[in-house]
């Protein structure tokens, strides 16, 4: 099969290569899926996981990429929930061979069925962004309906799964960005628009989460519009300050 790969880390994006690769065999509780659509972040290059195993022994050339949207080829031993041909999208391991290529094996538990009328370029679209933004609402900022949220960079990649999510939880959404995001952010789901480089952000008044996705002065300031009992989430770092 035809697959990417890696090998110069100092070379960044600029050392990948098209090469030949044996197609990937599908292990115990493996599904081996036929790749329609992948998603890449160069930032992955940086990882040490896309150039060491768990054990920190090399593992180059690997198979960059950690989206896929696929269909099921074949199934490894005792994988259960799927069935080969069914369309399925995920997250692959850090540590394994990845999705820019033809064919690969994905543990069945990093799967889930893609429905029939989402595209697999949007099913490859999702897995990274959408956990960010679930887990960054639900799981650690605990979002309840009628909270007030502020979502800095709302048209983002992150930031505009944040505001569908958050809107369709009963959310008020305050999205922040550039002058030229205004509308995104409105149409994903935000009530009110901060234009960083023109209004005031503490003009938002106070809210019960913030989602940061900028970091450094950022999220600095975005702390103080915490309220008592409130939760400031941040992707970018550990915060400088606290809520």
């Amino acid at each position: 099969m035809k697959a990417v790969v890696v090998t110069d880390q100092a070379a960044g994006t600029a050392g990948m290569a098209l090469v030949e690769r044996p197609k990937p065999e599908a292990a115990g509780n493996d599904v081996l899926v036929e790749v329609h659509a992948s998603g890449f972040t160069p930032g992955e290059l940086s990882w040490p996981s896309s150039w060491t195993d768990r054990l920190g022994r090399d593992r180059t050339p690997s198979v960059p990429g950690h989206e896929v949207a696929g269909v099921v080829s074949a199934l490894g031993y005792g994988t259960r929930g799927l069935s080969v041909g069914q369309r399925v999208f995920g997250l692959t391991d850090w540590t394994r061979d990845g999705t820019l290529a033809q064919y690969v094996a994905v543990e069945a538990r990093n799967l889930a069925p893609l429905p029939g009328d989402v595209d697999f370029t949007v099913g490859a679209s999702l897995p990274i962004s959408g956990l960010t933004a679930w887990q960054g609402l639900f799981v650690h900022g605990r979002l309840q309906s009628g909270q007030r949220v502020l979502v800095h960079g709302a048209a983002g990649g992150v930031g505009s799964v944040v505001t569908q999510l958050a809107r369709e939880a009963g959310a008020y959404v305050i999205g922040t960005g550039r002058a030229a995001d205004r509308q995104a952010a409105i149409d994903f789901g935000a009530r009110e628009f901060v234009d960083l480089d023109n209004d005031v952000l503490e003009d938002a008044g106070e809210v019960d989460l913030v989602f940061d996705v900028i970091g450094g002065d950022i999220a600095k300031r975005s702390a103080r519009l915490v309220r008592a009992g409130g939760t400031l989430v941040t992707i970018a770092g550990p915060p400088e300050a606290r809520p």
